[in-house]
């Protein structure tokens, strides 16, 4: 019986997605050109407490580590979820997790391999924009406020950055979290032009969205299409 072959790539975005976890770091995080440089290893700057970094696609990540980023989401927005139109679903949450273009960047205690924070990325298109998509960013509260939000955020960055034609980070912030959302904009996050705004409803009613899509810029169009041509040629 004749195989099938596997087609190929049609997209820089596709053929990052069937890359291994080992070939995603090399070729779009470990090149350094952005704001964070990879590393497998973190010090908490208050307890001297060293934890692990490490990247794995959702279809890998073990049922523990998935359970345990569940419960992280679950301790940190919940409430944030219970407030919004979309309402806090468990198992609608769990199958969203589990999609498997998803990348996790995981962070243990190295003594205990357990996982205190996490972040989750994709390459993908927003009406048509190659962005990289920050799914999820989740920390332990002993771990906020202590750069580590910034250093996973900046990973976001540097995948973008080493993948053209991708322009931008992207990411979905409820309006109920203003303590996100002034992190966000410190790294210099903006509310995208594809966010909601206001709309007017039958009998003079206004429906007023509960989030904000927001983006980061990495490069120009132009920039992206030469950074593209380039790497063909």
């Amino acid at each position: 019986m004749k195989q099938k072959r596997r087609r190929a790539p049609t997209s820089p975005l596709e053929l990052a997605n069937r890359k291994t976890d080992e070939e995603f770091i090399a070729t779009y995080l470990q090149p350094s050109p952005a704001d964070s440089a990879w590393v497998t290893t973190w010090t908490h700057p208050r307890t001297a407490a060293e934890y692990s970094i490490s990247l794995v696609r959702a279809g890998r990540l073990s049922e523990d580590d998935l359970t345990a980023c569940f419960h992280l989401i679950e301790q940190t927005s919940k409430e944030d979820y219970e407030n919004s139109a979309v309402k806090w679903h468990p198992e609608k949450k769990i199958a969203e997790m589990r999609s498997p273009d998803l990348r996790y960047i995981l962070v243990r205690e190295a003594d205990t391999s357990t996982i205190r924070a996490f972040t989750s990325l994709m390459p993908t298109y927003e009406e048509g924009q190659p962005v990289i998509y920050c799914y999820e960013i989740h920390l332990h509260p002993e771990l906020q406020g202590t750069g580590l939000g910034t250093l996973l955020m900046g990973f976001h960055s540097t995948v973008a950055a080493n993948l053209p034609p991708v322009t931008k980070v992207m990411l979905t912030c409820f309006l109920s979290n203003q303590r996100g959302l002034a992190f966000y904009r410190k790294l210099g996050f903006e509310k995208d032009e594809i966010s909601p705004g206001p709309r007017k409803l039958r009998y003079g009613k206004t429906f007023v969205p509960d989030h904000v899509i927001m983006s980061k810029p990495v490069r120009s169009s132009t920039e992206s299409e030469n950074s593209a041509s380039d790497r063909v040629a």
